[in-house]
């Protein structure tokens, strides 16, 4: 599948060392492209890569503050132990930049957290990538929800309790 490896969240939380490491990912404001929707493929690591995300009680954290940081929308979302990927797009012109929404919901959910010894939370940046022509949200998403088969904790996708869709992101190819 073209353009997989963007996925890996080895690569993405810059964690392989055979790849060259930026000080902090680019985050390009995105741009309208003909009549699509924007929609967004975004990867957030927790600090160590400590295996933190992984349970209803967080899950649900994160979900809420998703939706009190109502200027961009999460569509679908996974998440793993020590990463989350999910799809976003502003809900309107007006959107702060992506960067901004990010460390909202991060301080947010880190004022939440259960259990103060687990801090801090995230890495400090984030890697984010505008889905283009020719790219498929359904393509990507089918690779993001096999996430949790490739690293063995289930035999098949639906049976991974901790994703799902906040909201519908129209996308046309």
């Amino acid at each position: 599948m073209e353009g997989t490896e963007l996925h890996d969240a080895d690569t993405e939380c810059n964690m392989n060392p055979g790849l060259p490491k930026r000080k902090s990912p680019a985050h390009p404001p995105p741009m309208a492209l003909d009549d699509r929707a924007i929609v967004l493929f975004v990867t957030v690591c927790t600090k160590d890569r400590r295996p933190l995300l992984a349970n209803e009680q967080i899950g649900d954290l994160l979900i809420s503050w998703w939706q009190r940081a109502e200027t961009w929308l999460v569509g679908r979302y996974v998440l793993m132990p020590d990463h989350l990927h999910l799809f976003c797009g502003p809900s309107n012109l007006d959107s702060p930049p992506l960067k901004k929404w990010v460390q909202f919901w991060k301080a947010g959910v880190t004022r939440e957290w259960p259990e103060i010894v687990e801090k801090p939370i995230w890495q400090r940046n984030f890697w984010d990538r505008q889905l283009r022509s020719g790219e498929s949200y359904d393509e990507k998403w089918e690779y993001v929800r096999w996430n949790p088969c490739r690293h063995g904790f289930v035999e098949r996708p639906e049976d991974w309790p901790l994703q799902g869709e906040l909201n519908v992101l129209e996308w046309r190819d």
